[in-house]
């Protein structure tokens, strides 16, 4: 099992909740620090760094109009990472090119990085969240169907090696298409995606992308991970080994599980901050969601007989800005303790959802300081990632 260490780059230094409507799209930048900000990016910076000192690969994102995460442009965190670390596999997860009106340039900029580091880049594609499509003025209906052709075309101007080619397809239309650099992977870089919905999962599973799921508990995991296989036996391809599957989740060590407890719930202040005050106005927007799927964004669903009711997904991000670290490690959302007991919970998780070949670990958020999270990177690093490394990838049905 791969390990990557992985943060949003919060800027957590903003007023009092009760005086703003939300911190995606609408927060003003008047309270954003620019001297606050430069010690941030640095002090990320050498977090990453010392990851791939300890042995772990790196991870980054972006974000657009928001204090959780402070990167508009992940390529260029890529590539000053690209060149300060040395061993470490570099996974942007990703660009998400829905927004996009370029996915040429997207191909150029990847297979730079991909040049640059020597082969290290491990390329992920995201649809992008509903609150970015206004601020990227984008057109929210058929993102699903713009984000494969997107990357199709990319694939194709990554492997195409004779001269320019025209592409004029549904959303995009390129002529003289001819990308220098070509990647240094052949034919490309290995390719992520992460997503949760059936239809989606299901696509992902058809295309061969490393799927990733992103705090979404056993059930939500396990759910898109069968989609993934499904699809791919019903359109007779090869079975996927667990190197296919992905999870992401808050993951702090300490020496005691007291402190890992103490200091891992600080990595709550992402949902506690951010679920909350997405803005209203991204459930409404046409096209957002698959229509089978609509309906739960604005009521429960109808709960099987003897269960709890369903929530929508407004109620269960409500929910979750006030979750407990106790609650949130019994979710498989947190894995908090000493390293043998952040080692089991991963363990736990591992077994209830078939499998995975990867984790990513969300090592810092909100008021974290450096030294703590530094702290955890190397106890994970020394105490729990020698035994996911014994993990080999298995074929899973």
């Amino acid at each position: 099992m791969q390990s990557w260490f992985f943060t949003e780059d919060a800027y957590p230094y903003l007023p009092d909740a009760a005086t703003y409507e939300s911190i995606r799209v609408n927060l003003p930048n008047k309270y954003y620090d620019p001297d606050k900000g430069a010690d941030l990016y640095h002090m990320y910076l050498d977090l990453w760094c010392a990851a791939d000192e300890l042995g772990l690969e790196v991870m980054v994102n972006e974000h657009h109009q928001t204090a959780t995460c402070v990167v508009p442009a992940a390529p260029i965190m890529l590539g000053i990472l690209a060149r300060q670390t040395r061993r470490a596999r570099l996974l942007i997860l990703g660009n998400p090119i829905a927004n996009r009106r370029e996915p040429v340039r997207v191909a150029e900029e990847m297979a730079m990085v991909d040049v640059y580091s020597r082969g290290r880049l491990e390329c992920g594609f995201v649809r992008g969240v509903p609150y970015e499509v206004s601020p990227a003025n984008s057109n929210p209906v058929r993102m699903n169907e713009r984000q494969w052709e997107a990357m199709d075309l990319i694939v194709k101007a990554w492997t195409t090696h004779d001269g320019p080619f025209t592409h004029e397809g549904r959303f995009f239309h390129h002529r003289m298409i001819n990308i220098w650099p070509r990647p240094w992977q052949q034919p490309h870089p290995r390719m992520w995606s992460a997503t949760g919905d059936p239809n989606s999962a299901a696509e992902v599973g058809r295309r061969g992308l490393v799927h990733v799921l992103v705090l979404r508990g056993p059930e939500g995991t396990r759910r898109a991970y069968a989609a993934h296989r499904t699809a791919r036996a019903e359109a007779g391809l090869p079975k996927v080994t667990t190197d296919n599957f992905a999870y992401a989740a808050f993951v702090y060590v300490g020496d005691t599980d007291e402190e890992g407890l103490r200091v891992g719930s600080k990595l709550l202040w992402f949902l506690h901050t951010s679920l909350k005050s997405a803005p209203q106005y991204s459930r409404f927007l046409p096209g957002s969601v698959v229509p089978e799927m609509a309906p739960q964004v604005y009521r429960p669903r109808p709960a099987p007989p003897g269960a709890a009711p369903a929530l929508s997904a407004a109620q269960n991000a409500a929910r979750l800005t006030s979750i407990s670290v106790e609650q949130a490690m019994a979710e498989g959302i947190v894995f908090a303790g000493n390293p043998d007991s952040v080692y089991r919970q991963i363990m736990t998780f591992y077994e209830q959802v078939g499998g995975f070949g990867h984790l990513s670990l969300i090592g810092r958020t909100g008021f974290m300081t450096h030294a703590e999270s530094e702290k955890s990177i190397r106890l994970f690093s020394k105490e729990v990632l020698p035994r996911l490394r014994e993990i080999k990838p298995v074929t899973v049905d």
